[in-house]
This record gives structure tokens, sequence and C-alpha cells, in this order.
């Protein structure tokens, strides 16, 4: 048995970045980050790739500056993919298990196959179907009910559907880049596991990854996801906001939402001067920092009154233990999370992924980077197997078996000659004939 420790590989292709990084992977399933790569994303809005040769372009940069970094060579890739077009919803199957039977993993296995046998929308596909939990008789829920008696197993799963034609421009672009896919993994389910600790899972928690382009929300309870959504605004549309308030530049946007934006404008003070350089033949622009807080907390405020309604949409706002947890790109802002507790009622905690170190990316970049790290983590929880329909009857070969010689069939129009017992095999015509000919002959009649 091979105990050498394998390289992996994963792709995150996001709104404002395309993050190439590869892993070693321990047998025993322990991950150790080798390092990662970004490149500025110009072909995809919002998740969705809109420019297949600009994501071909940067997924190539990326990949051979990581190659090129650790002397590596990366072949095989899972990518993440944001749900922007994704939806998700709750799936109930059940099985019947004979009188005094066992549940065995055989059972758990053809639920899960049945889960995967759902209705969904013209265009749309399964990527994910995730166990929830199980239930034996209608009793208490069992995260593991194999080696149980019952009659009635049901399981209850997390189906994650997305846009089949979002999917198919993914696996164009991986295999334009000269990579395979190996699966395609929802971004927040993948950052989930980067960022949030299995205690945080049990108690109830709400991941909060806030993108470029999106903000996406995922809720853990008792260990397993129960609910999933995206909501369409992210960092972008903050960036733009504050372009359009101050009148600037979009990269002149960017920049100081980054260095000296806040979330909450009571905490920021109007003595506090921005000078920016000026465009060539203007003079210089000033922004105050209150200014500056005023377009931010506007828009993120919007955003965080999304999160709460998917949080009450799921019906676990009283059983979020853990809070929420914010991640990503857009959590860098400063006191963002004293707005999302401000608005929500919630504990917020920064997510950093723990598998990270500063050797490799700074703190304050972290959380930028816990999609990307999660995409190493959980391929093997949420890459859908390949579902197979069970054979009923087998047709096994049988061998030395003579063929069967077919019989000629009569040509349409022309009926099958089927003489009777007493005829001599003559045509009915030529039967007939004789039969009246004999009726007929006077050398053998009598007057």
């Amino acid at each position: 048995m091979n105990q050498e420790p394998k390289i992996i590989g994963a792709i995150d292709i996001g709104t404002t970045k395309t993050v190439a990084i590869a892993g070693r992977k321990y047998p025993d399933g322990r991950i150790d980050i080798l390092g990662l790569e970004k490149i500025a994303s110009t072909g995809v809005k919002r998740g969705i790739i809109t420019n297949v040769d600009e994501t071909v372009t940067a997924i190539r940069q990326a990949v051979t500056a990581l190659q090129n970094k650790l002397n590596i060579i990366l072949t095989d890739v899972y990518v993440g993919m944001e749900g922007y077009t994704s939806r998700s919803f709750t799936n109930t199957c059940y099985k019947l298990i004979n009188r005094g039977d066992e549940i065995k993993n055989f059972d758990i296995e053809q639920l899960h196959r049945d889960a995967h046998r759902v209705h969904t929308e013209a265009g749309e596909k399964i990527i994910h179907v995730i166990p929830q939990d199980y239930t034996v008789d209608t009793g208490m829920y069992e995260k593991n009910p194999v080696g149980m008696t019952g009659r009635r197993l049901e399981g209850h799963f997390h189906v994650v559907t997305v846009q089949t034609n979002a999917c198919n421009n993914i696996e164009k672009c991986i295999q334009r880049a000269g990579l395979k896919l190996l699966g395609i993994i929802l971004q927040s389910l993948a950052s989930a596991h980067a960022v949030l600790s299995d205690d945080e899972r049990e108690a109830g928690v709400v991941l909060v990854d806030i993108g470029g382009g999106a903000t996406d929300v995922s809720l853990f309870y008792n260990g397993a996801v129960r609910y999933s959504a995206t909501i369409p605004f992210g960092g972008n549309v903050v960036t733009t906001d504050v372009k359009e308030g101050c009148s600037l530049l979009l990269k002149q946007a960017e920049a100081i939402k980054i260095k000296f934006g806040s979330a909450m404008d009571n905490m920021s003070s109007e003595d506090v001067i921005i000078s920016l350089p000026a465009i060539q033949g203007w003079e210089p622009k000033e922004i105050s920092c209150k200014n500056l807080a005023f377009f931010i907390r506007a828009r993120m405020e919007e955003i965080i009154d999304y999160i709460l309604e998917h949080i009450k949409a799921s019906g676990y706002y009283e059983k979020l233990g853990a809070g929420i947890v914010i991640t990503g790109g857009g959590a860098r802002l400063n006191h963002v999370s004293q707005l999302i507790k401000l608005r929500t009622g919630i504990d917020v905690r920064m997510g950093c992924p723990a598998l990270l170190n500063n050797d490799t990316v700074s703190f304050d970049e972290m959380p930028a980077y816990a999609t990307a790290v999660g995409l190493l983590i959980c391929p093997t929880m949420y890459v859908p197997p390949k579902v197979e329909e069970q054979t009923l009857f087998v047709k096994e070969p049988v061998a030395n078996k003579p063929e069967k010689v077919k019989e000629k069939k009569p040509k349409p129009g022309k009926k099958k000659e089927n003489p009777d017992a007493n005829s001599t095999g003559k045509p009915f015509f030529d039967r007939f004939k004789e039969a009246m000919g004999d009726l007929f002959n006077t050398n053998d009649t009598e007057m």
C-alpha cells in the first residue's frame, strides 16, 4: 500500500481574482499547503464566466506561476463555483427494511442514490446531495443508523443544483487550460470547511462569505449543512457606490475603501481627510473618512438585511449557538463585524483558514483565500459519486449455443400454404378442377 503523500490542486475562479493552490495530502487525511498564486479575473461577473478566453488565460497564468514557484506539475484540479446560479432544497427519501433485518451500509447508499432522482428545473443539474440525518421508524434523528433494527428508514438530504451552462463553461475553461476537472464544489461549502470548527457546525453557525460579486450564506446545525443561499451583492457593489458617490475612478474607489473605509460611519472622523492624486488637468480631490464610511455603510446594511432574511427563512435563527462567521475578501472591511452584530443581534467573528500561515500569505489577506484552502480539504465530502442504475436481471452469455435458422416469411399478398391431412399437397385450384372434372365426366355417367 502506497503511504507516500500526493500533490492535490484546486482553482478558485472568483469575480475579482483567480487563485491556483496546491497542497500535499497524507494518507491519514492531513494536508499541508505548499503555496498559492492569484491573478486578477476579467472574464467573470458574479461568479459566472462571461468571457471564456480571458478566464482560460487567467487560469493558465495562475497555474504556471504556481508550478514555477513550487517546481511541480499540476494536472488534476478541483474547482470552486459561486452560488449565484444555485438553488438548494431538502429532499427526503425512505426505504422499507425487511422485518428483523439490520440496517446496512447498502441501505444508506441506496437512499443516497435515490436522493439524486429528484425533479430539477429546465437547464439545471445537481452538483451536491449532502446527507443531513436519518430516522428509523419515525424515531429520533440519527447520523449513522447502520446496525439498528427497524421497518422504515428515512433519509434527509441537502440538494444543490446549478445552471448547466455555468458548469459547462467551467469545465470548458479547465480543459482549454490543459487541466483535468475532478469536480465542482460550491464555494460557500468549501469556505466553511476551511474556517469552521466541528464544534461550531454542531452548535449551529452561519458562514457568510463576502466575495467580490456575491455574498454566500451557509447554515450548519448538528454537524450538517441545513441551508444555503446567495445574495447578488458583494464587495464590487460597495466599490461602485463609493466611486459614484465620491466621483472617483474605480481603482481609486477600491484603494481607499480597503485602506480607509469603514462599515460604521459613527466610528469615522470628519477631521480625517483623504487626498487623492489628481487626474491630469484637474485639481487633487479630497474626501473625508466620514463621507466615505457613509456610502459604505448604506450598501453593507442592505447586504446584512438580506443575510438576516435568509437566516430567519431557514428556521434556525434561535439555534445558532456559535453565531455568524464572516470570511472572504469583503470581510476585511473595517468594522464590518460590528455592523453585522448590530443589525442581526448575533455574535460575529472573523474566519481565517487555519492551514495558512504568514509565510504563505499575510494575516490580513487570509479571509480572501478561504475558498481556495477549503477546496483542498473537502473534495471527498462534496464531489458526488457516479450514480449507476442497479441492474435487476443480468443476461449471461451461453457458450457454444447453435444458431437458429430463420424461417423465410411469405411475401406480402401471398398466403402461406397449409394443406390439410387429406390433401395431396397440390394447390387448391388444381384439386378443385380435378373434383369438378370427375363430377361432369359423361363417359362415367349412366343414363
